[in-house]
């Protein structure tokens, strides 16, 4: 293996295809190699779908992760050790655009290009629940993390956000736009939703009385992804305009709430949606990509850090281990990789 040294500023994993192994012979594993995960490679593979990957999630005790995709299948991995797939989820009549962990990490729910939701358990792999009601595809899905209650909220094209409670029958509440919605995310007291669609605006909703709180303009073209701080004092989103922006949705912020651009991803004719998410200590972001590069991004300068190659198609979602210093991306080649950061 070739050893790369590059500017603290931009750190690459190394040539295309190529991976860099950092060793010291007086630490590590046994082998010379300074380990610094749970896995068993500094970069692992993942294969098993047989169409593009559009959406990974760890759970929040970071020993699982699910990934969904073109095929209608979502897959559940260990997220330590070799990485094996231990459980297949299937029901689903086309893609699986959007995957998201329940807050008690027993089930999954999936958003779907055939309009409707599952509700996963994942230990058994048996849907126990659908989610129906919208008209057009599904494009998003998310859960409420800090509520004991397992609330979802759903993006659709029907022009609809939709709220659901996996305890009963039906929605429990419908949030109507002008427009197509793409992305959603729960703030962090499960009464605000944020939401963002084909007119390139963010709109924060507040879910007990169904109404638009404020909206966050600065983007030029659809939303792709909105993810919250793990603070739950941010929103990101990635946008096909290709730049990346973070918002302040703290209650007190009067004035322009956009706070920074990270620039680098890029977009392409697929107009596929595109991921985004924080580090769990909020300090990285990173997005998805055409360019079949991992970007990362350090959120308090905006300097690129890492700009990570390997796959061979556009970098459709990246996902930050929420307790390691671990990354996983998924791709439209089909593969995914779960890599360390150095």
């Amino acid at each position: 293996m070739t050893t790369v040294e590059q500017p603290a500023s931009k750190r690459f994993r190394g040539e295309e295809g190529t991976v860099v192994e950092y060793s010291n012979p007086a630490a590590g594993d046994g082998s010379g190699n300074i380990r610094t995960s749970s896995l068993d490679q500094p970069t692992m593979k993942l294969t098993g779908h047989k169409g593009s990957v559009y959406a990974l999630q760890y759970d929040a005790t970071g020993e699982m992760l699910v990934s969904g995709g073109f095929d209608m299948t979502c897959l559940l991995w260990n997220a330590s050790g070799s990485c094996e797939n231990y459980n297949s989820l299937e029901g689903h009549k086309n893609a699986i655009l959007d995957v998201k962990w329940s807050a008690d990490s027993e089930h999954v729910v999936t958003a779907s290009a055939d309009k409707n939701l599952g509700w996963f358990h994942a230990n058994s792999g048996t849907r126990v629940k659908r989610f129906q009601g919208h008209t057009g595809i599904v494009n998003a899905v998310d859960t409420a993390k800090t509520s004991t209650a397992p609330l979802v909220v759903s993006a659709s094209d029907d022009k609809t956000c939709r709220l659901w409670d996996a305890r009963i029958r039906g929605e429990t509440g419908t949030l109507l736009h002008d427009y197509q919605v793409t992305s959603v995310a729960f703030a962090d007291e499960t009464h605000t939703v944020y939401t963002g669609g084909i007119d390139n605006t963010i709109v924060a909703w507040d879910i007990r009385k169904q109404e638009k709180l404020y909206a966050m303009k600065g983007h030029t073209d659809t939303i792709t992804c909105l993810s919250l701080h793990p603070n739950g004092t941010h929103v990101l989103s990635n946008s096909m305009d290709g730049t990346i922006k973070s918002w302040d949705v703290r209650p007190f912020v009067t004035g322009k709430r956009h706070d920074k651009t990270f620039a680098g991803a890029t977009h392409n004719a697929e107009k596929g949606l595109l991921k985004c998410a924080w580090s769990a200590d909020g300090k990285m972001v990173t997005g998805g990509s055409a360019d079949r590069m991992v970007h990362i991004w350090d959120e308090l300068t905006t300097e690129e850090l890492y700009l990570l190659p390997g796959h061979t198609g556009c970098v459709n979602t990246v996902v930050f281990h929420p307790k390691e210093n671990i990354i996983a991306s998924g791709a439209s080649d089909k593969t995914i990789y779960v890599g360390e950061l150095g």
